[in-house]
C-alpha cells in the first residue's frame, strides 16, 4: 500500500490518499468514499483488497470536508473538482494500465457529475457501488439526469433493498442509457451492501461478487 498526497481542488489543500498496485494488474480503479465515512473504512478495504487479488489496482482518496474531519460534505464544484484531481494524480502510478473512476454512494455520484461536465482524462468507464438516486423516502430520478451526458461505459452495482435507489426507477435510467451502461442487482443487499442473516451470504461474499462483477466489466469495456 503506497500513501500519497494530491491538491483537491483550487481552493482547498492537498488530501491524502492510499494506493493498491497488485502484481499483473490489469486495470487501475479511481475509487472516491461515500457521504458519511472516508476512504479507509472496512468496506472500501474490503473492496480494495478484493479488487486487488482479481487483478484492479485501486486509487482510493479522500474529499477535502472527509480530510478535515468534517462530516458535512463540501459543496459540489469541490467534490467535482478533487475527482478530477484525483484522476490525474492516479495517472501517475497507473504506468499505462487503463483507467476507470467511481466510487460508493456519493462518491460515484460526484465522479458521474465531473465526467458529464467534461470527460476525465483517460478514464474508460465508470463504476457506481449504491448509485444514490434519491433521497430516502423521496422517489424521483432528477440525480440521474446528467448522465445522458457521460460518454464511457457506466456499471451500476445495486443492492435490491438500496433504499436510495428504488429499482423500478434506476431499472428505467438505466436502460434509457442505451448499451453503454449495465446494472447488476446485488439481491438482499441494502445501500451499505449488508445482506440479512437469514439468507445465509456473509457481507464479504456480496464483496467478493461486486468484485467480481467489476473485474469482468472492467475486462470487457
Amino acid at each position: 500500500m503506497i500513501r500519497s498526497t494530491f491538491r483537491a481542488s483550487r481552493s482547498s489543500g492537498d488530501v491524502s490518499a492510499l494506493v493498491s498496485l497488485p502484481e499483473e494488474a490489469r486495470g487501475l480503479l479511481v475509487l472516491a468514499h461515500g457521504a458519511g465515512a472516508g476512504m479507509t473504512h472496512p468496506f472500501l478495504e474490503t473492496l480494495a483488497d478484493r479488487l486487488g487479488a482479481r487483478g484492479i489496482a485501486s486509487f482510493r482518496y479522500q474529499f477535502p470536508y472527509m480530510e478535515r474531519g468534517s462530516r458535512r460534505p463540501d459543496p459540489a464544484p469541490v467534490l467535482e473538482a478533487t475527482v478530477r484531481s484525483a484522476v490525474e494524480a492516479a495517472a501517475s502510478f497507473a504506468g499505462g494500465l487503463p483507467l476507470m473512476a467511481g466510487g460508493k454512494s456519493l462518491g460515484g455520484r460526484m465522479t458521474s457529475r465531473a465526467a458529464a461536465a467534461e470527460p476525465l482524462p483517460g478514464v474508460g468507464g465508470l463504476v457506481f457501488f449504491g448509485f444514490p438516486l434519491h433521497a430516502i423516502g423521496k422517489p424521483g430520478t432528477e440525480r440521474a439526469e446528467h448522465l445522458a451526458r457521460v460518454t464511457v461505459p457506466l456499471l451500476f452495482l445495486q443492492g435490491s433493498r438500496d433504499r436510495l435507489a428504488e429499482l423500478d426507477l434506476l431499472a428505467p435510467v438505466v436502460e434509457r442509457l442505451g448499451r453503454r451502461a449495465t446494472l447488476h442487482v446485488i439481491q438482499d443487499a441494502d445501500h451499505s451492501f449488508h445482506v440479512p442473516a437469514r439468507t445465509g451470504r456473509r457481507d464479504g461474499e456480496v464483496v467478493d461478487e461486486l468484485a467480481d462483477r467489476t473485474a469482468r466489466w472492467a475486462a470487457a469495456v
